[in-house]
This record gives C-alpha cells, structure tokens and sequence, in this order.
C-alpha cells in the first residue's frame, strides 16, 4: 500500500503549505472582519484535510510501519511513532481546528457548546492521547531514554491539557460575553503551533535525520506561538471597574 501512502502524503503536504501560509494571513489581519474571516477558513479547511490525510497515513503505519518508511528498521518503534502518535496528532488537530471555529459560531448560545458531536470530539482526542502516552512508555521500557518515545509522552500530555482545558471552559456555567474571544485565539494560534511542529519534524526527517526528534527544534513553534497567544490576550482582559471618588 504504498502508493496509497504516497497519494495520502502529497494531499497532506499541500494542504500543508495552504495551512502555513494562510496562518499569518489570519493572524495579521483585523480580528471578525472579512479578510480575517477569509483567511480563518482557508486555514481551517487546509487544518481539516492535512489532519485527516494524518490519520490516513497514520493508519497504514500501524499496520505496515516498514513498508511505508522502508528507511527505517525498527518496526515496533516507528508503529508507535508513525502509526500511533500520527493518528493522535491528526486527531488533535481536528479538535482543537473545531474547539477554535465553535467558539465564535456559539458567540451568544454558550449551551449549543455542550452539543455530543464536540463532547465526543474532544473525548476520542482525550482517549487517543491515552494511547500514545502508554504507547510512548512502551517503548521507553523497551528502548530505554531515547528521543522518540520520550517526544510520544511529551505530546500526549500536550492532548491531556488541550482537552481538560476545553472541558472546563464547555462546562463553565456562565462565561462572560467576551470570553469566547480569547478561547477562539488560544485554539486557533494552538492549531498553527501543531501545523509548524509537524513541518518542522518532516523536514528535519528529510534533511537532518539526526536531529529529526530534537526537542529543542520541536519547542520553536511553540515559543512563536506563545508569544503571539499573550500578545492578543493582552488585548481582551476584562477592564478593571473605576474606583468610587472618595
């Protein structure tokens, strides 16, 4: 299968560039106006078929991981890393992609965010970070401390917090009118770190093997994005009430 692997690639990849570049387009433009809504929904449809071309590929890891990556020679550890931490990603890009758009879509009815199809995304996330994480210390225990499965446990934790951070916010009783606003950043910005993240690791796959699992490339995006997510933030904290004349 893999020539179905190859197809399943190339789609990732090009919606790959679409979801790197539009990112920025998003980002720099004025937030709720058209050219930001225009790039938003690139960005999305790039997000929702690169994840989903992910959990292809993913899929045909688990079970063929060395016909698909007939560079490598470890079987059960490229399954666990190609197959099991592939399909997790893929599905954590699609929930938070959804958790991002749901936000703004459910603006003025806070309740249609408690609606099965999100509970039952973000739940599927919750349970496919389970998987990797104790896939991840599988392989620690048979591989000892190297990159690979440590990368695994790392971001399985990553799906761990995502996930319970949701929750909490979906079943928060009375959040205020404007609170949407920065769980629409967080879950958007969040999507592009993920989209740089896996960029970064396929090409570093590609060109510098060695430092292919190197954590401190990995951390990059997540800087960058941290530093945009806290720049927009500043922008909407709730405004302090006037002290009464004495």
């Amino acid at each position: 299968m893999p020539w179905l692997f190859h197809i399943f690639l190339a789609i990732h990849v090009g919606a790959g560039v679409a979801a790197l570049t539009s990112f920025w387009g998003a980002v720099v433009t004025r937030k709720g106006g058209p050219a930001h809504r225009r790039w938003g929904f690139v960005f999305s449809a790039a997000i929702y078929t690169a994840a989903s071309q992910a959990l292809g590929m993913g899929a045909l890891s688990l079970v063929w991981p060395l016909a698909m990556h007939p560079q490598l020679t470890d079987a059960v550890l490229y399954r666990g890393m190609f197959g099991t931490m592939m399909v997790y990603l893929g599905l954590l890009a699609m929930s938070m992609t959804r958790y991002g758009l749901v936000m703004v879509a459910n603006r003025r009815d806070h309740d249609a965010n408690r609606h099965w199809s999100m509970l039952a995304v973000q739940g599927v996330t919750m349970v496919a970070a389970g998987l990797c994480l104790v896939h991840g210390l599988y392989l620690l225990n048979r591989n000892g401390p190297v990159m690979e499965p440590i990368l695994m446990v790392m971001v399985s934790l990553l799906g761990f917090g995502t996930t319970i951070t949701y929750f909490r916010y979906i079943f928060a009783p009375r959040p205020s009118a404007r609170a949407y606003i920065p769980e629409h950043f967080k879950a958007m910005v969040a999507t592009g770190i993920a989209a740089y993240t896996a960029f970064l690791s396929v090409g570093l796959i590609e060109m510098f093997p060695a430092h292919a699992f190197n954590p401190a490339i990995w951390a990059i995006p997540s800087m960058a994005g941290m530093g945009i997510i806290i720049h927009y933030l500043r922008q909407y904290k709730p405004a302090t009430k006037a002290q009464p004349a004495e």
